[in-house]
């Protein structure tokens, strides 16, 4: 009778066990509202952030799509219009589309530093031998 009663228990004991799927909460849309500000500039790798004024720049975001740029440098795209993230959760390029113009898209990084969030654009604003990174900060 011992004999049979292991055997029993192990089988038991393996189809008794219930598997349950647990899936991933789903991740809350960036929020790039608001106005932000360059904190660090480069130019084929070179950091320009100080051989250039970038301290009037602002890109200000708003919830409905649309952007505003206020004092302008080399960027993107030169006048006002509307953005749209490839994916609200998970974005890893943004598109602008200035008014009266095409649709301009680039890699996109959301990162936190420093318990800060900040936007990393990468972008040719024209010439192909110039390649820039800019590095946004939240304008308080």
């Amino acid at each position: 009778m011992n004999r049979y009663i292991i055997p029993s228990l192990l089988c038991l004991l393996l189809f008794s066990c219930k598997t349950e799927e647990i899936s991933p909460v789903g991740e809350a849309p960036k929020n790039i509202s608001g106005s932000w500000k360059i904190l660090k500039a480069t130019r084929n790798g070179t950091d320009i952030t100080n051989a250039f004024d970038f301290t009037q720049f602002r890109v200000k975001f708003d919830s409905t799509g649309n952007y505003t740029i206020v004092n302008r440098v080399p960027f993107l795209v030169n006048a006002n219009g509307t953005y749209v993230l490839d994916d609200p959760a998970y974005p890893f390029r943004i598109t602008f589309t200035p008014q009266g113009g095409s649709a301009v898209a680039t890699p996109f990084n959301y990162i936190t530093t420093v318990g800060v969030r900040q936007l990393n654009l990468t972008f040719v604003p024209g010439c192909e031998l110039n390649a820039y990174i800019y590095t946004l900060e939240k304008d308080n």
